[in-house]
């Protein structure tokens, strides 16, 4: 499979976090799939850091790119042909990062890797436990 990361799971991944359930953990680890990090996850990562919300060893713009890289996640640019789909897509989450996510993962054949519901019920690939 070729994987892109939702932030969370992203996040709960390089801490270890119990909330990552096996399943997703082993799909990551896996050999044969191919795992990315979008920078709009990074964008958010930041946002949420210089606003207080998200508490991190290091600052993001070092932290986030050493993990990735640590962890064998390829990054994943926002390119134009992605952002196309910002249109076609129906109001069903108004998250502007996971809607880029979501128009990523159509652009380039991805699974997004997502516990969001939201997420889930738009016209991609996801992959996820049954339950949190």
């Amino acid at each position: 499979m070729n994987l892109l990361l939702d932030t969370s799971p992203f996040l709960w991944y390089i801490t270890g976090s119990v909330v990552l359930p096996e399943r997703v953990v082993e799909a990551i680890r896996a050999p044969n799939n191919d795992v990315a990090l979008s920078v709009v996850s990074l964008r958010e990562i930041l946002m949420k850091h210089r606003l207080g919300r998200l508490h991190l060893p290091e600052e993001p713009g070092i932290y986030i790119p050493q993990q990735r890289e640590r962890h064998q996640i390829a990054p994943l640019g926002l390119h134009e042909g992605a952002l196309t789909h910002l249109a076609k897509l129906p109001a069903l989450h108004v998250d502007p990062f996971d809607r880029l996510l979501i128009c990523q993962a159509i652009e380039h054949n991805l699974t997004i890797v997502t516990a969001d519901q939201s997420i889930q019920r738009y016209p991609v690939k996801t992959f996820w436990a049954k339950a949190l």
